[in-house]
């Protein structure tokens, strides 16, 4: 284990930001993680974990320790006719585990295929596409604690999912690193299919009855269509949730914006794209200096070259003040600022 200083962070972060670490370390496994956490030097400083570095925007230099997870491994906990627990190490890349899994017909996430980030990254953001949440599949996961290195098991009900959330971005946020997670995924597929472009993208391709990989592959076309790639043009994905509104506020509004997309949910509410909201305010495609928003996508926000955090941040705030004035709705970043 190899501890770095005054490390620039722009290769470790999807957006491209420079930003220096004050120490930078990279962990393969728990024993070095924990190591790491009961050394004095470093107990006391803050830290920042970072996986994939898909889901953040760097705002200034960190003046503490970064810690890149790179716990890999992937092994079977459990398995019967119909299912198969996998788990996978924190630092394993999610779509590479994503096409593990097809490779080995397995159900579960082919929807979530081509999502950037690591395996660690999907449970604390609860990722999810076209239908489909990691805690559909989840089973349990490890984190060892920040404030003394001791380590401790997740069910899903400890970790309190919800759209786009999990107990780690609120009441324990910044006190555990997740170092492996466990996934119960299908031998006995059961597709979904009915969410989003895929059915049609399928039936474009000639594909009548699918299979998993046809599906990840309609996916990850879909994606690719929609989505820059970040080694092309830097960016996090999506930058906002899909805001989640009164079914009465959506019927106010489909009054006046007759052509407003929205999905029902439980408890009388509403998801709406926040990309459609962003577009009719006139974002998409816009550039201001150094950042701007991508002209196939309007939920993704671009560093064209030479970005600041703050700059990234200060358009994030001017689409969400002319989205909330237009249309009265509060966008919420699905990004996590640092700094």
């Amino acid at each position: 284990m190899q501890i770095a200083e005054n490390k620039d962070l722009r290769q470790l972060n999807t957006f491209g930001i420079s930003a220096k670490a004050r120490f930078y370390v990279e962990i393969t496994q728990e024993e070095e993680l924990i190591s790491l956490l009961q050394n004095p030097e470093f107990k006391a400083m803050p830290k920042l974990i970072l996986g994939g570095g898909s889901n953040v925007l760097l705002l200034k230099d960190f003046e503490g320790v970064v810690i890149k997870n790179n716990i890999e491994g992937i092994r079977t906990l459990h398995e019967d006719d119909n299912h198969i627990v996998l788990e996978a190490g924190a630092g394993v890349n999610w779509h590479q585990f994503v096409q593990y899994t097809l490779d080995h017909n397995y159900g579960g996430i082919e929807n979530l295929s081509l999502i950037p980030g690591t395996v660690g990254a999907a449970p604390m953001q609860n990722i999810g596409a076209y239908g489909i949440e990691i805690k559909d599949v989840f089973e349990q996961l490890h984190a060892v604690a920040l404030a003394d290195g001791s380590l401790k098991k997740f069910d899903t009900e400890a970790c309190d999912f919800g759209y786009r959330h999990s107990v780690f971005k609120t009441s324990l946020r910044g006190q555990y690193i997740i170092t492996r997670v466990a996934f119960r995924l299908q031998k006995v597929h059961q597709l979904n299919i009915s969410y989003g472009a895929i059915q049609e993208t399928l039936l474009q391709h000639g594909i009548q009855e699918p299979g998993i990989k046809d599906v990840s592959e309609a996916v990850i076309k879909i994606r690719q269509s929609k989505l820059p790639d970040p080694a092309k043009i830097g960016n996090a994905g999506s930058f906002f949730k899909n805001p989640s509104i009164s079914k009465a506020d959506y019927e106010g509004l489909k009054q006046q914006y007759p052509n407003i997309p929205g999905y029902e949910l439980p408890e009388a509410l509403v998801k709406v794209p926040a990309g459609w909201l962003i577009e009719q305010c006139g974002w998409k495609g816009k550039r201001l200096g150094n950042v701007g928003v991508h002209p196939m996508q309007a939920l993704v926000i671009v560093n064209h070259g030479g970005a600041t955090g703050a700059e990234v941040k200060a358009l994030s705030e001017q689409i969400q003040a002319s989205v909330e004035e237009k249309f009265g709705i509060p966008l919420q970043p699905e990004v996590n600022f640092i700094g």
